[in-house]
């Protein structure tokens, strides 16, 4: 069974400012994509707009894929045995809808999305972007961030703060609002509706953080070094939330180590307390060769060797924390106040009902 969401234009009014209840999201960026492949689900019929074509994709037609590549000069759409040029593709369910469909990068990654989906050509790549319901978009964040371990709890507060970073910190990219990367939020498949991050998100849903009355985009980072930090102390501009440095029991207690080996001239780029200069070295050595910013460096002849503790830039709920924390019997509100002092979470419609 798949979740279904209720999805046609929307916004909900909190305090004197709207927000959308749809999201636009690149997906699938990192692999810069020459081809892209998409499939119609058992059951699904969708409807391919290229150029001036329409067509239906539809299993049980025989003539259920449509398949991308970029050419010289334009991007070729390839659905049976016709081939389309065009500049831009969109595919939706009947009338516009939202659908469920299977987009893959051929030899390399397959996905499936709910929503409706624009694919344009943007510097020489293809570049995928699905506009879906923001509660789908949660839960599809919350299944990617979180393990299967995570206590309910944790899930809300998870949830919570995805959901207020969805409605706050809208723009980010030129062609979309967000990523499906850490730039943005790890995003990856709707989980089914019996699974914890769906029903986390269900119990949960409509409800942000707010500052002064306004949701902010509340940031958070998979493990700290016993201590939170704000923005200024990594080198990031001051954020619409002050955030706090607040006391992480857990981390403190538990801390996560990690060791990595670079080379010097990449060490040289290298900055302590800088989650930009961190952020830049990281795609190119790789993302899990510099975990945070918490490290300490050990000239070895041409290398450098690097021992850290934490993993991300260390700002806002932490991850680790969170679920230690609702172990032991914390609600997502104490999690939620503990990790963002001064903050409220309310609904974002009188209509929505608060978690129980």
């Amino acid at each position: 069974m798949l979740w279904k969401a209720t999805f046609f234009t929307l916004t909900v009014l909190l305090g004197s400012v709207t927000y959308a209840q749809n999201v636009s999201i690149g997906v699938l960026g990192l692999f810069h994509p020459q081809q892209l492949t998409v499939a119609a689900s058992p059951g699904v019929a969708l409807t391919v707009r290229a150029g001036e074509q329409t067509f239906v994709l539809e299993s049980s037609s025989g003539v259920a894929a449509a398949h991308i590549r970029r050419s010289e000069s334009s991007t070729l759409v390839e659905v049976g045995s016709l081939t389309i040029r065009a500049t831009e593709l969109w595919v939706s369910g009947r009338e516009g809808s939202p659908a469920v469909f299977v987009m893959a990068v051929p030899g390399k990654i397959s996905r499936r999305y709910q929503g409706t989906l624009q694919v344009k050509a943007i510097s020489g790549a293809l570049v995928p972007i699905v506009t879906m319901d923001l509660e789908a978009a949660v839960a599809s964040v919350l299944a990617a961030e979180t393990t299967a371990d995570t206590p309910v709890e944790a899930l809300k507060a998870q949830a919570i703060a995805t959901r207020s970073y969805f409605v706050a910190g809208t723009g980010r990219h030129r062609d979309f609002d967000f990523c499906d990367t850490t730039h943005c939020q790890f995003l990856r498949e709707l989980p089914a509706p019996e699974r914890p991050p769906a029903k986390a998100t269900s119990s949960t849903r409509g409800l942000v953080t707010t500052y002064n009355s306004h949701p902010f985009p509340a940031m958070y980072t998979r493990s700290c070094r016993g201590q939170t930090r704000t923005p200024a102390e990594v080198g990031l501009p001051v954020a619409s939330y002050p955030y706090y440095s607040v006391d992480c029991k857990f981390c403190r207690e538990h801390p996560t180590h990690w060791q990595s080996r670079i080379s010097a001239e990449d060490a040289s780029a290298l900055r302590r307390s800088n989650e930009n200069a961190r952020l830049e070295l990281s795609r190119r050595v790789g993302w899990d060769v510099i975990q945070s910013n918490n490290f300490t460096i050990k000239q070895e002849g041409d290398h450098v060797s690097l021992a850290g503790t934490g993993q991300g830039h260390g700002i806002g709920l932490c991850q680790a924390g969170a679920k230690a924390m609702a172990l032991e019997g914390a609600s997502f509100r104490q999690i939620l106040s503990h990790y963002y002092p001064n903050t409220t979470v309310v609904s974002l419609a009188p209509s929505v009902a608060a978690a129980r």
